[in-house]
C-alpha cells in the first residue's frame, strides 16, 4: 500500500524510527476518564534538533539535488523551525542557503535564529508575511545572476512531496503500534496533516487526524490541506480524487491572539507536560496542540477506552528564544 513511496529519492536525515512512548503520568494527572495516551517523538529525531520538518526535508532536499541546485531558498518567521532545518540540510549537503524571514533582525540572535547563523545561512529580512514570496524570488534572481542554481522551498515545505514524508511516517508508525483512534498534532502550513490523513487512508485505518491550528482559520487550513491531498494523490500515482472523501478535522479555537503568542491554556499544557513526563513542548505549535488535546479530555470528548496519539512535531528550540 505504500510501495510508491519507495521510489521517491530521499536523503537519510532520519536514520531510525522516532520513538512511541506512553504518557502514563500525564494520563493519571488528567483523571480516571482519560483514555490511553501515547506520543510519537519526532522531537527526538537527532538531525538538526529534530521535528516534523526533518522528515519533509529528506524528500525535498533530495529533489533539489536531483534538479542540480546548489542553493536552498525558503521562508518563515524569524524563529522558524523549517528555516533552521533547511539551513541544516544545506550545510550537511554542501549547499548554500538563503532564508527570507519576516520581522526585524534581532539585537541578539537566540534559538532558531542563532542556529541559522551558526549553520551559515544568508538571512534576509522582509517587513511582512506578504513580502516573503517576492523576497524569495529576488533571492533566486541573485543566485542565478551569480551563476548558481536556486531551489525554492515554499513555507514549511508544505508541498505534495513534503506531505509524502508523513505518508511514510504512518508506514513507520504501523510497525510500532496498532492504529490509534485519534492522532492529535499541531497544524500550520498543512503538509504534515495532509500526509497523516493520506497515510491513514492508504493504511485502511479508521483513525481521526485532528490538527490544532497554530495560526490559520480552520476553513483556510482545511482548504490548503485538501489541495495538498489532491497533489499528493497524483504524486503517488492515484487519481487526484483518491483522498477527496477523507475527513480533514482542524480546530482553530486554540490560536488565541495569534501565531507565536502563548495562551493561558498553552502555558498550562507546556508546564503540565514537562512536570508530568519531562516532555518539552514549544510555545508556538505543540503547546497549543497539547492544550487542544487536554481540553478534549476534560470535556470527555474521547471514549475512556480509546487510544490517543499526540504527534510531537518538535520545535522545542523555541523555548530558548
Amino acid at each position: 500500500m505504500f510501495g510508491t513511496l519507495r521510489s521517491l529519492p530521499a536523503v537519510p536525515f532520519v536514520s531510525a524510527p522516532s520513538p512511541v512512548e506512553e504518557l502514563t503520568r500525564l494520563r493519571a494527572v488528567l483523571g480516571a476518564a482519560t483514555p490511553r495516551l501515547l506520543v510519537k517523538r519526532d522531537d527526538a529525531i537527532p538531525f538538526a534538533f529534530g521535528g516534523n520538518k526533518v522528515r519533509k526535508m529528506q524528500l525535498v532536499a533530495a529533489h533539489a539535488q536531483a534538479c542540480g541546485a546548489d542553493t536552498l531558498i525558503t521562508t518563515g518567521g524569524v524563529q522558524s523551525n523549517h528555516a533552521r532545518v533547511t539551513a541544516a540540510a544545506a550545510a550537511k549537503l554542501g549547499m548554500k542557503c538563503i532564508l527570507v524571514v519576516n520581522g526585524s533582525a534581532p539585537e541578539r540572535t537566540t534559538a532558531n535564529a542563532l542556529l541559522d547563523t551558526l549553520l551559515g545561512a544568508d538571512v534576509r529580512y522582509v517587513p511582512s508575511r506578504d513580502q516573503r514570496v517576492p523576497g524569495m524570488e529576488r533571492a533566486a534572481d541573485d543566485v542565478r545572476q551569480s551563476g548558481g542554481t536556486p531551489f525554492l522551498i515554499p513555507l514549511g515545505a508544505s508541498t505534495p512531496l513534503g506531505a509524502a514524508a508523513f505518508v511514510a511516517a504512518i508506514a513507520e508508525l504501523a510497525d510500532q503500534i496498532d492504529p490509534p483512534d485519534v492522532i492529535v498534532h499541531a497544524s500550520s502550513s498543512g503538509g504534515t496533516q495532509a500526509g497523516l490523513v493520506a497515510g491513514c487512508s492508504l493504511a485502511g485505518w479508521p483513525t481521526t487526524v485532528t490538527g490544532i491550528s497554530a495560526d490559520e482559520s480552520a476553513a483556510e487550513l482545511e482548504r490548503r490541506i485538501r489541495d495538498l491531498l489532491s497533489g499528493l494523490a497524483e504524486l503517488l500515482g492515484f487519481d487526484a480524487h483518491r483522498f477527496a472523501s477523507a475527513t480533514v478535522e482542524v480546530d482553530d479555537r486554540f490560536v488565541g491572539d495569534g501565531y507565536g503568542i502563548p495562551t493561558t491554556e498553552s502555558r498550562e499544557a507546556l508546564e503540565l507536560t514537562a512536570r508530568a513526563e519531562a516532555l518539552f513542548l514549544d510555545p508556538t505549535y505543540t503547546a497549543k496542540a497539547m492544550a487542544g488535546l487536554i481540553a478534549r479530555i476534560r470535556r470527555r470528548r474521547f471514549d475512556p477506552d480509546a487510544t490517543i496519539l499526540f504527534w510531537h512535531t518538535g520545535g522545542q528550540v523555541g523555548l530558548f528564544a
